[in-house]
């Protein structure tokens, strides 16, 4: 279970669900900047290009949790900027449990992109120097 406690240092909060990130959000508000769903942050980071990460190049190298928090901080920073989905549901994954094989691919369909695009800007936020701009 979830609790405040688990909140209060989390850099970043990843639900799977819109109305799993609000119950997050009601228990901690402070946390609405680091906490999104899955699709959400990986549609936000998709937005993010190279050039924006000049001040997460200029980090050193060894400071990857600086990184990956600047880099969260620029993904939270194109709320509003960024095209929503054309359904607010598309920001959720559908929950598998208990339900048929076809559920369970199309939760997998949902979430292995994501991952993927949040895996390859957190490897580019951590190994980004100001020569690659």
């Amino acid at each position: 279970m979830l609790d405040t406690e688990h909140l209060r240092d989390a850099s970043l909060v990843i639900a799977l669900t819109r109305s799993h990130r609000s119950e997050i959000v009601g228990m901690l508000p402070r946390g609405s900047r680091h906490t999104f769903t899955l699709r959400e942050l990986a549609r936000l980071l998709e937005a993010v290009q190279t050039a924006d990460l000049e001040t997460v190049a200029g980090l050193p190298l060894e400071d990857t949790a600086g990184r990956l928090g600047e880099l969260i901080r620029i993904a939270a920073s194109l709320r509003g900027f960024v095209a929503p989905p054309e359904e607010e549901i598309d920001d959720d994954v559908i929950d598998p449990y208990r339900r048929s094989d076809d559920v369970y691919e199309m939760s997998a369909a949902q979430l292995v992109p994501a991952v993927r695009t949040i895996l390859e800007r957190f490897e580019l936020a951590a190994s980004i120097t100001p020569i690659r701009l």
